[in-house]
């Protein structure tokens, strides 16, 4: 898929450069967070990953964790990640060295 390109637009129209040290593939897979030494588990969809994040969609947001583990549909297994930030939809995660 195409990478994300290298400048983002602002809430104010202002465009500015790429925070993220690592371009993301743009992507549409599944995936499964789980917690709580996995008795709590949430579903959602990645929109787009890299090998240090990736950015993550769920009707909701509010019950997602500050720390999880990722497994995403077609990976290698589950990842520990890291909320970096969110909004009511979209959830911003860095990948923990396991």
């Amino acid at each position: 898929m195409d990478a994300i390109i290298r400048k983002s637009i602002g809430l104010d129209g202002e465009v500015f450069a790429e925070r993220r040290a690592v371009s993301r593939r743009r992507v549409l897979k599944g995936a499964r967070l789980s917690f709580n030494k996995g008795y709590g588990a949430l579903e959602c969809v990645v929109r787009n990953e890299s090998g240090t994040g990736a950015l993550l969609v769920f009707g909701e947001t509010l019950g997602v964790p500050a720390y999880f583990d990722l497994a995403i549909n077609g990976g290698k297994g589950p990842r520990p990640a890291q909320v970096r930030w969110r909004t009511s939809t979209l959830v911003g995660v860095k990948f923990l060295q396991p």
